[in-house]
């Protein structure tokens, strides 16, 4: 691997990451204080392990949050089946992330915290865990761990990589600092057509398109003791999920839910909120509306009058797509861009979205092409919606049966990412210097 001469923003960025590095203590203690780090692993974000390296070859997965982390989890499994001896090391950089990790990686597969972007700290990072390679997935760019990395000759891979117009458009205002970022990277593989596109526009100099990894993850796991005291507490009341909604989104919710209980007595809403940590205040939010609330995180039950389930915890998912046929995806009604729609999906539910989109274009129009996802412009499209799919049987079976099969097709993503990151394993096999 040749070493490349940063440009001069990247040389400023290191700089100005070294000079703001005082206020990072102030920063971890704010974050804490919302509930978004965890105070007894504050060490990791400084680059400073908390359990030791494993001997042998070691992999560095690195995943911004909840949704790329889990994406890859199949092709941990698969990297750890074909590689004797290889442990992997996942990385994250949220609360709800990590949780998730330390109950579904597999053997010899553990999480840290990703470090902050800061020279020192990077180096700290690396020297510990020493990885025989660093993937990085889909599209969160941390320009001095990346750069730290490289000039250790630690072979670099994006993949599943997703770069969203407007992001493409914000780094066009710099281009030799993205073109530079890029060309640090072995090998990229984009998750679709368009950001494969927006890639090359970047700078990449080669991009290969396997297809989308979240198209060949299996279903979310549940707890069958926890759905079936669900579904007996539900019992023949109507349902419909509104899942991973942010700000506002679970207000739109409940004014759906107001404007169709006429039509549907005993209606039941179940919102699960993108951040459970939000619960508190959802939940006021939601009383002051007149509605009646249940709030899971505070063990509190679905009774004959509960209008709105708030389903504020962590890694349930699975459960709650399972009582229901209708999902509305969140993130849809505000500038987040979507979610992954392919997880409620693989449960057989129709799926409703607002306009928003962005992060999730090809799949929701995968989706939408495939008869599996209504689009809607606002509350009252939502409500009109759910009414129709409420009291259509026929047709929520039809648009859950077509959102499965689209879900269920195989890219051949994960065969396709796996091979090409064994080779690049394999080719780096003779820089050893991490094993003990």
């Amino acid at each position: 691997m040749t070493a490349k001469a940063p440009s001069a923003g990247l040389f400023l960025y290191r700089t100005m990451t070294r000079a703001v590095a005082p206020l990072v203590p102030l920063l971890l203690r704010r974050r804490e204080a919302r509930g978004k780090e965890d105070p007894a692993r504050l060490a990791e974000r400084f680059g400073t392990p908390t359990r030791p390296r494993p001997q042998g070859p070691l992999v560095w997965l690195h995943g911004a949050s909840v949704g790329e982390s889990l994406s890859v989890l199949p092709l941990v499994e698969r990297l750890l089946a074909a590689t004797p001896g290889l442990h992997i090391l996942v990385t994250t950089g949220t609360v709800t992330s990590a949780t998730l990790m330390a109950e579904r990686l597999p053997d010899r597969a553990f999480h840290q915290y990703v470090p902050l972007d800061h020279p020192d700290y990077c180096a700290r990072f690396l020297d510990f865990w020493r990885p025989d390679l660093a993937v990085w997935i889909e599209s969160e760019f941390w320009p001095n761990l990346i750069m730290a990395a490289h000039r250790r000759h630690i072979p670099l891979a994006l993949v599943n990589a997703r770069i969203t117009a407007r992001s493409a458009h914000s780094w066009r205002h710099a281009p030799a600092f993205i073109a530079g970022l890029l060309s640090r990277f072995s090998l990229i593989m984009a998750q679709d057509r368009a950001s494969a596109a927006r890639l090359r526009e970047l700078g990449a100099e080669q991009v290969l398109e396997p297809g989308n990894l979240k198209h060949d993850a299996p279903m979310l796991a549940r707890d069958e003791a926890e759905l079936a005291r669900l579904e007996a507490a539900i019992g023949e009341r109507p349902v419909w999920v509104a899942t991973n909604t942010h700000e506002g989104e679970e207000g739109a919710a409940a004014e759906a839910h107001a404007l169709l209980a006429s039509a549907h007595p005993g209606l039941l809403t179940i919102v699960v909120p993108r951040h459970p940590a939000r619960g508190a205040a959802i939940a006021a939010d939601l009383a002051a509306m007149g509605l009646a609330v249940a709030r899971r995180s505070a063990g509190e039950t679905i009774g004959t009058a509960t209008q709105i389930y708030l389903a504020d915890t962590l890694g349930e998912l699975g459960l709650f797509y399972s009582l229901a046929g209708v999902v509305f995806v969140g993130g849809t009604f505000d500038e987040t861009g979507g979610h992954n729609p392919f997880e409620a999906a693989r449960f057989g539910c129709a799926l409703l979205a607002g306009p928003s989109d962005f992060n999730f274009a090809e799949a929701f129009a995968g989706f939408e092409g495939a008869g599996g996802m209504l689009r809607v412009a606002n509350v009252a499209d939502l409500a009109a919606a759910i009414r129709r799919l409420l009291g259509d049987e026929m047709e929520r079976k039809r648009m859950g049966a077509a959102a499965l099969r689209f879900a269920s097709e195989d890219s051949g993503a994960t065969d396709r990412t796996l091979a090409a990151l064994t080779a690049l394993l394999r080719a780096g096999g003779g820089r050893r210097a991490g094993h003990a």
